[in-house]
């Protein structure tokens, strides 16, 4: 069974990037895609995604306010800050708000696939 995915980043190439790579994927499904943090929970609200990745460094809510959010309204969906800035932040400060993972824009994106997919399945087990 794919799992959804809703992609929220505000750089229309990496929005695009990331859309490619995870609908190249069986087992994934892209269901939509978010410009800001804000839109990102509007869509998440409408789409009930499984996964959510979510950049940083975003207009009218960052990642992890959005993430705060996010885990409020959709407790069992998986949040992972995919950002580069990600080394900035304390692992102990991403969880606390309920990102599931990080991962730097600077790693491997296949990376990503590997965490994310790790995390929606280790969840469905």
């Amino acid at each position: 069974m794919q799992k959804t995915v809703l992609i929220a980043d505000d750089n229309a190439f990496v929005r695009t990037a990331l859309y490619e790579l995870f609908e190249r994927e069986p087992d994934f499904k892209v269901c939509g895609l978010a410009e800001n943090g804000r839109e990102a929970i509007e869509e998440a609200r409408r789409l009930c995604p499984d996964l959510i990745i979510l950049d940083f460094a975003m207009p009218l809510m960052n990642g992890l306010e959005a993430a705060r959010v996010l885990k409020q309204i959709m407790p069992t969906a998986i949040l992972i800050l995919y950002s580069a800035t990600c080394d900035e932040f304390p692992e102990r400060l991403a969880t606390s708000v309920g990102i599931s993972g990080l991962i730097s824009k600077t790693e491997k994106v296949s990376l990503l696939i590997e965490k994310a997919r790790g995390l929606v399945y280790r969840r469905a087990a």
